[in-house]
């Protein structure tokens, strides 16, 4: 007998919340007041279902599978967490100055979001996505001088690179001293040590090791901070507690969710 999806959800995790108190939710990404934040998507749970995936997707550690995506601008739980972090980092900055930032992989609503700023430069990047500012490798991208980026984002793209650790070092050689970037991947937190390197040959077997068919591991939370800092980066951890609980309810964020900033020493 097939086995409703979102039947399941119900079972594992009750009904969604309609809203944030008597309040309407606020996606910080198109500034957008909404009734509520659509739900991941049946596409995954349905995966996950088929493929045996191995690992508990309730389990990953910045995921809010009830609260997923923005109904205006389509932008995820984590897209709505790096607005919330660049909203208060770019408060911070000298408007007389021009900061150099790349985005590899950029979700549309995000990139809109931050091109609306004067004093960033943005350029999107990626080897495969039509339209971008910059088609460049991760691991090798010499379009990109030594020390020439402030900020980047690399926002779940490492877990799809055979060579993270070689992507990680580019990003470290690129961003500039004192520059910032956001570095994220999917974090299994019942997992000591990464997953890789499972006999995961076809799309089915990827689904079911790595919880997508384009994925060649899944992280731990210390074996992804410490790759980071092997490379060179300052790793900091933006949780719950530096937000504020109102502020992650308010935008649709699971209470565990974490970003990741790493910084490039002076």
């Amino acid at each position: 007998m097939q086995v409703s999806v979102r039947n399941v959800l119900k079972k594992l995790l009750g009904t969604a919340p309609a809203s944030a108190g008597d309040k309407k939710f606020l996606c910080p990404v198109c500034n957008n007041n909404v009734e509520a934040f659509n739900r991941l998507s049946d596409y995954y749970l349905q995966n996950f279902q088929e493929h045996l995936h191995i690992h508990p997707f309730l389990a990953y550690e910045t995921l809010n599978v009830f609260q997923y995506s923005c109904p205006v601008c389509q932008s995820s739980d984590r897209d709505r967490l790096y607005a919330l972090y660049l909203s208060r980092k770019f408060a911070e900055l000298d408007k007389n100055k021009k900061y150099e930032f790349v985005d590899i992989a950029p979700a549309p609503a995000l990139a809109a979001f931050i091109r609306k700023y004067s004093f960033i430069n943005y350029r999107s990047a990626d080897l495969f996505m039509p339209g971008v500012d910059d088609v460049v490798d991760i691991t090798n991208m010499t379009a990109y001088a030594d020390n020439s980026k402030d900020i980047f984002i690399c926002s779940h793209i490492l877990e799809h690179i055979p060579d993270d650790r070689k992507a990680m070092r580019e990003l470290f050689r690129i961003l500039k001293p004192g520059g910032f970037g956001i570095a994220m991947v999917p974090i299994m937190l019942t997992l000591e040590h990464s997953y890789e390197n499972a006999p995961a040959e076809t799309a089915s077997e990827r689904w079911k090791h790595y919880g997508q068919d384009d994925h060649v591991r899944i992280y731990s939370k210390n074996d992804f901070i410490s790759r980071l800092k092997e490379t060179g980066f300052k790793v900091n951890q933006y949780d719950v507690n530096y937000f504020g609980e109102s502020t992650f309810l308010n935008v649709g964020i699971n209470k565990r969710s974490v970003l990741y900033v790493v910084e490039k020493p002076f």
